[in-house]
């Protein structure tokens, strides 16, 4: 995993490079790359223990949200899209029980035309 983003972290650097004309040593991208991996790590961990705080075993959109609390550009972003996502998943299930609901009504009038 650490040499994928130690990869990664070298391709943006390389194109971040590339548009303002800047390069970058191998020892700035290797300390850039452990020092995303730390943050990364302490991310997962705080995601970890906000979900178990709120006695759940599943990580969800409201952790990601406080975890941002830090950065209030970076939280609103956060709350905005936690938001479109709620709404889409309350519309996802709208629309799956209203299914539901068409199919059994269709199976009732079957059976009563058997």
């Amino acid at each position: 995993m650490k040499a994928a983003l130690h990869y990664t972290v070298g391709k943006i650097c390389e194109e971040v490079g590339e548009e303002t004309n800047l390069r970058y040593s191998k020892q700035f991208i290797a300390a850039l790359a452990e020092t995303t991996f730390k943050q990364i790590d302490s991310f997962a961990t705080d995601l970890e223990l906000f979900a178990k705080h709120a006695k759940r075993t599943v990580i969800n959109s409201d952790d990601v949200v406080l975890l941002s609390r830090r950065s209030s550009v970076l939280n609103e972003h956060m709350k905005e899209k936690s938001q479109e996502l709620n709404e889409a998943h309350m519309v996802e299930r709208a629309n799956k029980k209203s299914k539901k609901a068409k199919k059994q009504k269709t199976q009732a009038t079957d059976e009563i035309l058997e």
